[in-house]
């Protein structure tokens, strides 16, 4: 049980990143995705954050942990070419990545 209340938890989890993820896109990109695909491109960041080493990385002076944005929009590019998504705009999922990075700087201030 304590497994489904995890999935649970996270899928609500993932729904508010989303939420927060289309309030904070330009007018003109609110409708340009799919919910499914924002669930794909979380997934891809939460993949890069693991696979690059940020989440060991050490905080500098500030707490703060240096992510070079178009890095994460570079591999999900590429994984979306790789997994046939599609072709997507890197100035469009730049947007998205910054809106995540948004939400979990909003998470942050709020503990």
């Amino acid at each position: 049980m304590r497994q489904e209340d995890d999935f649970l938890q996270d899928d609500l989890d993932d729904e508010k990143t989303i939420e927060f993820i289309k309030s904070y896109l330009p007018q003109e990109l609110k409708d340009k995705f799919t919910d499914d695909e924002f669930y794909y491109f979380l997934d891809l960041i939460d993949e890069y954050y693991a696979q690059s080493g940020i989440l060991d990385a050490q905080p500098d002076d500030d707490g703060c942990i240096e992510i070079d944005l178009e890095k994460v929009v570079d591999y999900i590019i590429k994984e979306a070419r790789k997994d046939e998504m599609g072709e997507y705009n890197p100035e469009e999922l730049l947007f998205i990545v910054q809106g995540e990075m948004e939400y979990a700087d909003s998470l942050d201030d709020e503990n």
